[in-house]
């Protein structure tokens, strides 16, 4: 999400500023990223084990309990859904304020930046007219 949106990874992002708030959002971006990688990575694991779990119970190679077949695991994938979701939300609102802040930098180093000036172009003399008699 961070290399489409920004063109580069999460983790070069912090190479391209030395200080200041873009380091401080950069990081921000990195570590938003992290956490989405983490709770996605929690969330495929509980859905693909319910999935295991289902395929067994469907093909009567497992005995079900009386409480229900995924239990307390159906909830734990609708938790782990809306935080993967919230995550999602944070990343991107971290990319938008880097966004933001790096906009705003380029724009004030290219006011900041002396312009170059053109040259004058030359002039060119007008040939001197010469009066003929009549």
């Amino acid at each position: 999400m961070v290399h489409e949106a920004l063109g580069t990874w999460p983790r070069a992002l912090g190479r391209l500023h030395a200080e200041g708030p873009e380091l401080v959002l950069a990081d921000l971006v990195y570590t938003a990223a992290r956490h989405l990688d983490h709770v996605h990575e929690q969330f495929t694991g509980a859905a693909q084990h319910a999935a295991s779990i289902l395929t067994r119970a469907a093909a009567g190679n497992t005995s079900i309990n009386s409480l229900g077949v995924l239990q307390n695991r159906g909830t734990q994938i609708d938790i782990l859904a809306a935080r993967r979701d919230d995550a999602v939300d944070r990343l991107k609102e971290a990319i938008d304020a880097y966004r933001q802040v790096t906009a705003s930098e380029d724009a004030a180093s290219r006011a900041r930046r002396p312009r170059a000036v053109p040259a004058p172009a030359p002039t060119i003399a007008q040939p001197a007219r010469v009066a003929r008699g009549r």
